[in-house]
């Protein structure tokens, strides 16, 4: 997010400054709020003030807005903050950290189904924005290779894509000066199919970006049939385009509910996947994974070896430091719940967001856009209603409840849906108050004003004490 510089002498005071609270127990003089205050003061005084701001805060567990892990064991918190300090680049003063990454990326190759001989490569990233932007540079490079060493042009790459993609896509054509090929939507097919993919590819596609669990409609793009149709161009057409696959929100999902079904590196197109550690692989923020099939698909010219922090590191990131505590919370998810362990949070999560979706639909005032519900969220439409999907947002964020409302992408923005993702810790019980909670307000949101009032007027106040 950008923030800009305050004009103080615009401000009131109340705007500029802290006031003095809890008398003065702490401190008597006010604290400027967008200047580094002239002296310090207590320690349990600055954690108070920001402490208090932070109330303010949405409650984390009654977030359905957000994908991003809220809650990890007591025993990944003490690891955590054993490692809270340690810069993940520092590999030759924190070798053991490098050595965990690397069983990590193995771990992701193998659960992704890379080919037992290909030699698979893969890092930690801040998030799956990071992976995509890396995924796609190297994508661009392989292309751009490949056309100098034919004599051919370089300088009109493009990117195909979906409407059903995560900003990133959007912010990697424009900062990387990639002609984008966005696949608009239409109603009711709210993924792209391979006849639109075949329809925008040409020799100067880069790459073709595919989704399993898009941030919209909790759906996935059709890449069986993508890759299919992408092998037909490359016999008739001599095209050797790759497929890049946005594991987000659907890669830590689909191996462990379905593991027979080919999206991963079992296809041959499919050359790179991100997923994120923070979203379904259950890792606070912000902890991200790109996985390249092979190392040939990772242009050497890309990558940076560095020695001046000691020791001799390959890095291939678009920033430099980084936290290890995250790549080390996901390591201990990895080998604390196993196979097993995964599944069996995986499908709870699904019961728990296809129980939800049940009784919305019941009700004959939702349409279930994701019918499905193979990932862990249920994405609606208001049918039925006087109101629309951002009053009934409204409504239930008075009650604690975050959950979204938005229109989707073109062509298909005249649909406005809300989204609700399932998380580790929502039960059962909250699925009960959600959907309880949804149909007071409802129940609010009929009611004219005169109605309102009349319900007011007829209650006795009992908070009166005489």
């Amino acid at each position: 997010m950008l923030s800009d510089k305050k004009n103080l002498d615009e401000m009131d005071e109340s705007e500029r400054e802290f006031t003095t609270t809890y008398g003065s127990r702490y401190f008597t003089k006010s604290v400027p709020k967008y200047e580094m205050p002239k002296t310090g003061m207590p320690a349990r005084a600055a954690y108070q003030i920001i402490h208090d701001e932070l109330n303010l805060d949405g409650n984390p567990a009654l977030n359905l807005a957000s994908f991003v892990t809220t809650w990890m064991e007591p025993e990944a918190d003490l690891l955590i903050m054993e490692s809270i300090g340690k810069n993940y680049v520092d590999n030759d003063e924190y070798p053991q950290t490098e050595v965990i990454q690397d069983r990590v990326v193995n771990m992701l190759a193998r659960l992704f189904n890379a080919p037992s001989d290909c030699k698979s490569v893969g890092s930690a990233t801040i998030g799956s924005s990071e992976s995509i932007m890396l995924g796609l540079l190297a994508h661009k490079w392989t292309w751009k290779k490949r056309r100098e060493a034919e004599g051919k042009s370089v300088d009109k790459p493009n990117i195909v894509m979906g409407a059903d993609v995560h900003t990133v896509w959007e912010k990697f054509a424009r900062y990387f000066d990639v002609e984008l090929k966005l696949i608009p939507l239409l109603e009711d097919i709210y993924t792209i199919t391979a006849e639109d993919v075949i329809a925008e590819i040409d020799e100067n596609t880069i790459a073709v970006g595919a989704v399993v669990g898009t941030t919209f409609t909790g759906q996935m793009d059709p890449i069986e049939e993508i890759n299919a149709a992408l092998l037909e161009i490359k016999k008739t057409k001599g095209w050797d385009i790759p497929i890049h696959v946005d594991g987000a929100s659907g890669g830590f999902v689909l191996p462990f509910l379905i593991p027979d079904l080919q999206w991963d590196f079992r296809l041959e197109q499919v050359r790179s996947i991100n997923v994120s550690g923070h979203k379904y692989g259950l890792v606070y923020p912000g902890i991200g994974w790109l996985i390249f099939k092979d190392k040939s698909d990772l242009p050497e010219e890309l990558i940076f070896n560095i020695n001046y922090l000691g020791g001799l590191m390959p890095n291939y990131s678009l920033n430099f430091s980084k936290g290890s505590s995250t790549i080390i919370a996901q390591y201990y998810n990895f080998i604390r719940l196993g196979i097993e362990g995964y599944t069996d949070i995986m499908k709870n999560m699904q019961e728990n967001a296809r129980y939800l979706a049940s009784k919305l639909e019941a009700t004959g005032k939702f349409k279930i856009i994701n019918k499905r519900v193979i990932f862990p969220l249920v994405t609606v439409e208001l049918q039925n209603c006087e109101f629309n999907a951002f009053h009934l947002s409204e409504k239930l964020r008075q009650k604690g409840w975050i959950v979204p409302a938005y229109t989707l992408p073109p062509n298909a923005n005249e649909i406005a849906v809300l989204r609700m993702v399932v998380k580790e810790s929502f039960s059962k019980d909250m699925v009960e108050m959600l959907f309880d909670d949804i149909m007071k307000s409802i129940e609010k949101l009929n009611q004219s004003s005169e109605e309102r009032k009349e319900i007011i007027d007829k209650k006795e106040n009992p908070t009166l004490l005489y």
